[in-house]
C-alpha cells in the first residue's frame, strides 16, 4: 500500500492506509501504546493494542521507539472519541496500526525539544545548531510555507504583467553600489566580491530593452550588526521597469505584488491576516520627521532613520491611517546611492523611497538615473571610481529609456507578518557576524 499525508488520510476518514513520519510523542497504558505521528501536513493519533495470544512484534517495537524516530505505518482509520465540553466538537480520525516499519531509529536524548505542546526554552543559538531538529516544530515549518505561498502570489503578479525573470551574478570584478559593505573573495588569480544587489544587473536588462524584469536571489551584506533585523545574507527580490513617469509608478506595481502575495498566503494557508488596502500611505522623510518630532522621538540624522524612529513611524502610521505600510518618498542625496535621480526642483532630495511594514523597512527603490552625463557626475560627488565603475557605465552609452525599480527583504516581510522575534527565524539557515555553521 503507498503512503499517503496524514491530511489525506484525515480526509478519507476511513479504510486501510499507510502514513509515515516523526514520532512526535509516545504514550503506554493498559496493553496500548499511544503514538502522536508528524508529518508535514500534520498530527495524527497511532494506537497499538498488545496482542497476548498472537504476533506481537508490532506493540513491542512501538514500545521500544524513541521520540523524533520515523516511521511507516498501515492500519485502519477510526474516529477518535468528541472531546467534552466542545462549543462546536471537531471530528477527528487516528489509526489503528496493524503493521508498523522502523525507517531511522532516533537517540535518545533530545539535544532541543521539538513537540509543539513543550515551550522551547532552548536559546536561540542552539536551536540554530539544531536546526533539523528545531525546524520539526509546525510553527516553524509554517514560517517557510507562508514564505513560498507569499512568494507564489508575488511571482503571480510578475507573470500576469508581463515580467521577464533574469538571474544575475553573484560574483563581481568591482564592489557594487557604494563600494563598502562588500565581502572580498579569491578568484583564481584575482579579487572579486560578493554581490550587495542585482541592482546594476537589472538596469543592463532595461538597456538591453527587456523594460520589466524581476529576480529572487542571494545578496550579501558585510555589515558587523548584531541586530534582530539583520544577516550577512539573505534573498532578495527586486524588480527594474522601463518608461516609468515616476518613482510613483514604481510604488503602484509594489503595492500590487504584495497584495497578490498577502492574498495568497491567506487562500491557500486559510491564516487570519489582513490583506493591505490601496493606496498605502506615502509621506515625505520631511513629514515622518515632523510626525516622529510631534511624539517626542529625537533624530539621529536627519537624513534617515534608527531603529526606534522605524517602530514608532509604523505605529503613528497605524493610529492615523489604520494601515500597517507607508511608504516615505523623497530622501536627500546623502542617503542614497549615486544612481537615484533627483528632483528636478530640488537637487538635494532624490526620486526615492523606504517602504516599512509594521515598523520595519522592506523596500527601497527609485527611479535611476540613465543619462549619462549626469550619472557620472552624481558618481564623482559620491567619490566613486569611473574606472572601476567603466562597465556600469557603458550600459547607458548608447541609449537606455528612463526606468527604476526596488529591492525587497521578504524575509523581513514573514518575520512581522508572523510577529517573528528575528529575522533570522525567517532564513533556513542563517548567516551572521557570528555564524557559519551548520
Amino acid at each position: 500500500m503507498s503512503r499517503i499525508s496524514i491530511a489525506e488520510a484525515k480526509k478519507q476518514q476511513q479504510g486501510e492506509v499507510t502514513v509515515a513520519g516523526f514520532v512526535r510523542s509516545l504514550r503506554s497504558h493498559k496493553g496500548l501504546v499511544f503514538i502522536d505521528l508528524c508529518d508535514i501536513s500534520g498530527l495524527m493519533q497511532v494506537v497499538f493494542v498488545s496482542n497476548q495470544e498472537g504476533d506481537n512484534s508490532n506493540f513491542e517495537l512501538a514500545e521500544k521507539l524513541n521520540i523524533e524516530s520515523v516511521i511507516e505505518v498501515s492500519g485502519t482509520l477510526q474516529a477518535k472519541p468528541l472531546k467534552k465540553n466542545e462549543v462546536e466538537p471537531i471530528q477527528d480520525y487516528e489509526l489503528a496500526a496493524t503493521s508498523i516499519k522502523l525507517i531511522s531509529l532516533a537517540a535518545e536524548e533530545l539535544p532541543i525539544p521539538v513537540s509543539d505542546k513543550v515551550d522551547n526554552e532552548a536559546s536561540i543559538d542552539s536551536r540554530f545548531d539544531w536546526r533539523s531538529l528545531d525546524l520539526r516544530r509546525q510553527e516553524n515549518q509554517l514560517i517557510f510555507k507562508v514564505w513560498t505561498k507569499l512568494e507564489a502570489g508575488v511571482r503571480e503578479y510578475f507573470y500576469k504583467n508581463n515580467f521577464i525573470q533574469i538571474n544575475t551574478p553573484c560574483l563581481m570584478s568591482t564592489a557594487s553600489e557604494t563600494g563598502s559593505e562588500v565581502f572580498a573573495v579569491k578568484y583564481f588569480d584575482r579579487q572579486a566580491y560578493l554581490s550587495q544587489s542585482p541592482q546594476f544587473y537589472k538596469q543592463m536588462a532595461m538597456a538591453a530593452g527587456f523594460e520589466k524584469v524581476f529576480c529572487m536571489g542571494p545578496v550579501f551584506r558585510a555589515e558587523a550588526s548584531y541586530t534582530t533585523r539583520h544577516v550577512t545574507e539573505f534573498t532578495g527580490w527586486d524588480f527594474e521597469v522601463s518608461y516609468i513617469k515616476s518613482h510613483a509608478d514604481l510604488m503602484d506595481i509594489e503595492e500590487n505584488l504584495l497584495i497578490s502575495g498577502f492574498k495568497k498566503v491567506k487562500e491557500d494557508l486559510g491564516l487570519e491576516i489582513e490583506i493591505p488596502t490601496q493606496p498605502f500611505p506615502r509621506i515625505t522623510l520631511a513629514e515622518a520627521k515632523k510626525k516622529l518630532a510631534a511624539k517626542g522621538i529625537k533624530s539621529e540624522k536627519d537624513w534617515d532613520f534608527s531603529t526606534e524612529e522605524e517602530k514608532e513611524l509604523g505605529v503613528i502610521i497605524k493610529e492615523e491611517y489604520n494601515h500597517d505600510f507607508v511608504f516615505v518618498t523623497d530622501y536627500p542625496i546623502a542617503a542614497r546611492p549615486f544612481y537615484h535621480m533627483r528632483h528636478e526642483d530640488d537637487h538635494n532630495l532624490t526620486k526615492s523611497f523606504d517602504l516599512i511594514y509594521r515598523g520595519l523597512e522592506i523596500t527601497t527603490g527609485s527611479q535611476r538615473e540613465h543619462r549619462v552625463d549626469v550619472l557620472e557626475k552624481q558618481a564623482i560627488e559620491k567619490g566613486m571610481n569611473l574606472e572601476e565603475l567603466k562597465d556600469y557605465i557603458n550600459f547607458f552609452r548608447y541609449g537606455c529609456p528612463n526606468h527604476g525599480g526596488i529591492g525587497m527583504g521578504p524575509g523581513r516581510i514573514v518575520m512581522k507578518l508572523l510577529g517573528l522575534k528575528s529575522v533570522k527565524e525567517a532564513c533556513f539557515l542563517p548567516r551572521d557576524v557570528n555564524r557559519l555553521n551548520p
